[in-house]
C-alpha cells in the first residue's frame, strides 16, 4: 500500500544501497550479514520467521499500536523466546515495557541493545517475554477498541474550552 509513496521509495533505495555496501564488505561464501527482503509473506510464513528470529528489531520514529512488535511476541517459543528491541516512540512501548526500549535516532542505543539481546541469558529472555505475552493476550484489539471509544466518549462529553473569535 505504500509502494507508490515517494518517501518510502527513497527509504527503500537507501536501505538496498546500504545493505548492499555492508554485504559487499563483510559477506563470505558461507555467510551474508544482512538479508534484506522487501516483500509480503503469508501470515504462517511470517509467524515462522518471527519465531526463528532471536531478535525482533522494531524501531519506528513514531507509531500507533505497532502490531509487528506484538506479532513478534506472540510468535515466540515460550521455552526459548527471542528478545524484542523496541523504539521508545512506538505506541506499543507503553504496553511492552519488558522490551529493550531504545531511541531509534541513536545508533549507539541500537548497537548496545543488539549486543545486550545477543548476550541475554535464557532465564532473562523468558522473564521478559512472559509479561509481554500476557499483555498481548490481555490487551487485544477489543481492549484497544473499548479504550479508544471510551476516550472518544470522554472527549465528546467534556466541556469545550475553545474560545470563539
Amino acid at each position: 500500500s505504500r509502494e507508490n509513496v515517494e518517501s518510502y521509495q527513497e527509504i527503500r533505495a537507501a536501505l538496498e544501497a546500504q545493505s548492499g555496501r555492508i554485504n559487499g564488505a563483510y559477506a563470505s561464501a558461507e555467510w551474508v550479514p544482512i538479508r534484506y527482503v522487501n516483500q509480503g509473506y503469508p501470515r504462517d510464513e511470517l509467524a515462522a520467521m518471527y519465531r526463528a528470529a532471536k531478535i525482533g528489531l522494531v524501531t519506528p520514529l513514531r507509531d500507533g499500536m505497532n502490531l509487528v512488535a506484538k506479532e513478534y511476541i506472540a510468535a515466540q517459543d515460550p521455552a526459548d523466546p527471542g528478545v524484542l528491541i523496541l523504539s521508545r516512540f512506538a505506541g506499543a512501548a507503553a504496553q511492552l515495557k519488558q522490551a529493550l526500549l531504545v531511541n531509534p535516532y541513536s545508533a549507539e542505543d541500537l548497537a548496545d541493545a543488539i549486543a545486550t539481546a545477543l548476550a541475554m541469558p535464557l532465564d532473562e529472555r523468558i522473564a521478559r517475554w512472559q509479561p509481554m505475552m500476557e499483555n498481548v493476550e490481555r490487551e487485544d484489539v477489543m481492549w484497544w477498541m473499548n479504550c479508544f471509544i471510551g476516550h472518544l466518549r470522554e472527549t465528546v462529553a467534556a466541556p469545550a474550552d475553545i474560545q470563539r473569535t
